[in-house]
């Protein structure tokens, strides 16, 4: 079955709402795979902040973040929800935007109605475009795709700028455009919530920010609300820093690691992770190979 029928699946089951983890790169990807996980959120915020070292500010060109999306596709065998911000322009840009994502190997596309340069959802002196100019987008972004199951994911952040009721708005308007999920960003409490997903119908994404705007709900609450996918999108990344704050922190109070491999995975754990027995048992297929072909 394709990723992006299986994603479609994933988030229209009963058992909801689908727990979206977010991953920056291809071996976040294998690590979430190996949690469970049915399937990975590609955070542009992620990407900026891990590949670029720079702040989620619409910083990332498109071929950096296809470049990260082509190696997850090949890492793991798990649909990709790739954040693509704004699409990286117009309507134009957004439609080139889905078909290079969609050849990276992504079973989501997310664009964003922020106003360019775009800031994390969860920022302060966020704008948007029109509603109308959104629209075109999201025309644009269905029209690209090869795959009629590739999702089109529409989020506001309008809420911040024009309030809940505006954001609702613009969430309809959204779904009867072609977006197969929505996602208004940052409502601020339970009673917001509830009102996108009463006053919106469709598929809706949460996204639970920890120190964000949006309260942290519990997966069942969050499927009574009504929605269908729980997005964690920077949580593994921000653990992994701690993590590696603290192992160099010890190397450097103590001198060596000889007392910190509690605080790290095993060698052989970290060479399973990347799958080196299964690239060692290809290494020796095609040796064989060579073996058999060189002889007399």
């Amino acid at each position: 079955m394709r990723a992006t029928t299986r994603l479609r699946r994933l988030i229209d089951r009963e058992d909801r709402p689908l727990m979206l983890p977010g991953a920056p790169n291809a071996l976040t990807a294998r690590v979430v795979e190996e949690a469970g996980f049915e399937a990975v959120y590609v955070s542009g915020a992620g990407v900026s902040n891990t590949q670029l070292g720079m702040p989620d500010l619409g910083l990332l060109s498109l071929p950096e973040l296809a470049g990260q999306v082509a190696a997850m596709a090949d890492a793991t065998g798990l649909p990709l929800v790739v954040d693509a911000d704004t699409g990286f322009g117009n309507a134009l840009n957004a439609q080139r935007t889905v078909r290079s994502l969609e050849r990276a190997g992504a079973a989501a596309v997310q664009i964003e109605d922020q106003a360019s340069p775009k800031k994390c959802g969860h920022f302060a002196g966020k704008d948007v475009i029109s509603t109308g100019e959104m629209l075109g987008k999201i025309h644009a972004a269905v029209d690209a795709r090869l795959d009629d199951d590739l999702l089109v994911i529409a989020r506001t952040d309008a809420r911040a700028m024009e309030g809940i009721t505006a954001a609702c708005e613009r969430a309809a308007a959204y779904a009867e455009a072609g977006a197969d999920v929505l996602f208004v960003e940052a409502p601020v409490s339970r009673a917001e919530m509830r009102q996108i997903t009463r006053d919106v119908p469709g598929r809706h994404m949460a996204n639970m920010v920890e120190g964000g705007l949006t309260p942290l709900l519990p997966r069942e609450e969050l499927g009574d609300l009504g929605f269908s996918v729980a997005l964690y999108a920077n949580a593994a990344m921000r653990g992994a820093v701690l993590g590696m704050r603290t192992v160099l922190d010890h190397l450097r109070k103590h001198g060596d690691t000889r007392d910190a491999e509690d605080l790290m995975i095993s060698w052989s754990e970290r060479q399973n992770l990347v799958r080196k027995p299964h690239f060692d048992a290809l290494d020796e297929r095609y040796a064989a190979t060579e073996r058999t072909e060189e002889s007399p």
